[in-house]
């Protein structure tokens, strides 16, 4: 056989073979997948019934939501028309009652209209009969009604101004009662206006530096030298750009100066650190104790005044570091003792215990910052805790309220402290504005009509008044009075109050012969 012939006839038997192995094979795979097909078939049959089933029961429950959401909105919407029908009925009522209102009103407006009315006729008619009885009167009395007047007023005069002196007194014991609280509110603003011109001059040092470069060694490495300076002493230290000083800020003075002495010592040694620092403070503060000793017993010496207890020499030390209205307190006392034994002498009273009045009269300013209370209440606690005899005591407690005194030295001590705080130049008050001051309170005082003289005394705090005793009574001197002080007031400026007197007086003077 030809082998290509061979080879087709062998491919064609091949073929024949494959293929009816492949319908085999397919036959098995059909019957397979049929079955299969067929068990797919009855499952998803089950899971489409469950399917039903399950979404049966959901639109049950949807149904049964819905239902109920739609009672709930019915029973809302039932509850909120009652309450609109509530409310209409309450507006319907509220419409009445206003209505009833307006009605009672306008019957009110017409009857107010009518009343008017009448009394307007009753206001013309009353005015007409008022000048009828004016006719009558003037033709009865024979007199015009200027003369009517002119006689009235003559008649009534001297009652009216007695009235008015009564008035005037009134109105002055009123503003008394009322005068304390409202002075302590004026003083208080003043304090807080007016405070920073006094601090600056009297509660700070300033201490000199020998170079610039002494700042930066003051305040230190982050401000420690400066920081332990003002705890060790108490005193605040402003380091500016001020070239060549320092200053030192606090209101103890004794403790001011302390620091001063310190700052300078260290500015000598040169070694700042807080240790040093320390050290120095420490020192001075013993040596600033023994100082304050010496000047009180020094003092003590000066006035001649002896068995006094060491605590009392103490104080009297620490006044000369003390100013008032920047007064030294130490001199100021040292004064007012002087002037307490020169009055005692010629009123033939004890000048040496006048002499003690004085000089303790102000002890209470040594330690006022230190306790509560007026300097002559904390003063006259301390002398009575250190035995002192009871009239030093009593000048001490009751030297700026004169009616409490019950010695005489008391009313000395009172009289020394006003003349020495009120001497021109003690408390800082130029001498050329302080005449010109008490020249114009002479001047407005003789400006009143029937002033025959006017005298300022106490250093400006009070004006005598002479008036003409034909021309002014003693009511009208009320009101002169009154008049003065209020054009001081208008026309003046001056620290505390003035006081005004009238001074009222018949002389009659005859001669024998």
């Amino acid at each position: 056989m030809d082998p290509i012939l061979a080879a087709l006839v062998g491919a064609a038997a091949g073929l024949l073979g494959g293929a009816g192995g492949c319908y085999y094979f397919f036959a098995r795979v059909n019957k397979t997948t049929f079955r299969k097909t067929e068990e797919l078939l009855a499952e998803a049959k089950i899971q489409a019934e469950k399917i039903v089933v399950d979404a049966r029961a959901d639109a049950v429950k949807v149904k049964d939501e819905a239902e109920r959401l739609v009672r709930e909105e019915r029973r809302e919407l039932k509850e909120f028309e009652n309450r609109l029908l509530k409310k209409e009925d309450l507006i319907d009522k509220r419409v009445d009652s206003i209505a009833a209102k307006e009605k009672w009103i306008e019957g009110k407006s017409k009857e107010i209209e009518r009343k008017e009315r009448d009394l307007g006729d009753r206001d013309r008619e009353l005015a007409r009969v008022l000048e009828d009885e004016k006719k009558t009167l003037h033709a009865i009395a024979g007199l015009s009604k200027e003369e009517a007047i002119k006689l009235l007023m003559d008649k009534l005069g001297p009652e009216i101004e007695h009235d008015k002196a009564e008035l005037i007194r009134k109105r002055l014991e009123v503003a008394k009662e009322e005068a304390e609280t409202e002075a302590k509110r004026v003083i208080t603003m003043a304090i807080q206006r007016f405070a920073a011109s006094h601090t600056a001059d009297s509660v700070v040092t300033v201490v000199d530096l020998p170079s610039e470069d002494m700042k930066g060694r003051i305040i230190g490495r982050e401000g420690r030298n400066i920081r332990a300076f003002e705890r060790a002493t108490g005193v605040d230290v402003v380091v500016d750009d001020t070239p060549g000083v320092i200053v030192l800020s606090a209101f103890d003075g004794v403790r001011r100066e302390m620091a001063r002495r310190s700052m300078e010592k260290l500015l000598l040694d040169g070694r700042i650190h807080p240790t040093r620092i320390e050290e120095i403070v420490e020192q001075n503060k013993r040596e600033m104790e023994q100082h304050i000793q010496e000047v009180g017993k020094q003092f003590l010496y000066e006035m001649d005044i002896q068995n006094v207890h060491p605590k009392l020499i103490t104080l009297l030390g620490r006044l000369k570091y003390r100013t008032s209205y920047g007064q030294n307190v130490l001199q100021h006392v040292r004064e007012v003792a002087h002037l307490c034994a020169v009055m005692a002498a010629e009123l033939k009273l004890d000048p040496k215990l006048a002499r003690r009045c004085g000089l303790f009269h102000d002890i209470g300013k040594a330690v006022d910052q230190e306790f509560e209370g007026s300097h002559p209440v904390i003063g006259g606690e301390l002398l009575k805790r250190f035995d002192e005899v009871r009239e030093v005591i009593d000048a001490a407690a009751n030297h700026h309220n004169d009616a409490d005194a019950r010695f005489p030295y008391t009313i000395l001590a009172a009289a020394a402290d006003a003349i020495s705080a009120s001497r021109p130049g003690a408390r800082s008050e130029n001498l050329e504005r302080y005449v010109k001051r008490l020249e114009q309170l002479e001047a407005i005082a003789k400006g009143m009509a029937g002033v025959t003289g006017a005298y300022a005394i106490q250093a400006g705090r009070e004006v005598r008044v002479l008036v003409d005793s034909e021309k002014v009574n003693d009511d009208q001197a009320i009101a002169v009075a009154r008049d003065i002080a209020k054009n001081i007031e208008q026309q003046m400026t001056y620290p505390g109050e003035i006081k005004v007197t009238v001074l009222r007086e018949t002389r009659v003077v005859e001669y024998a012969r």
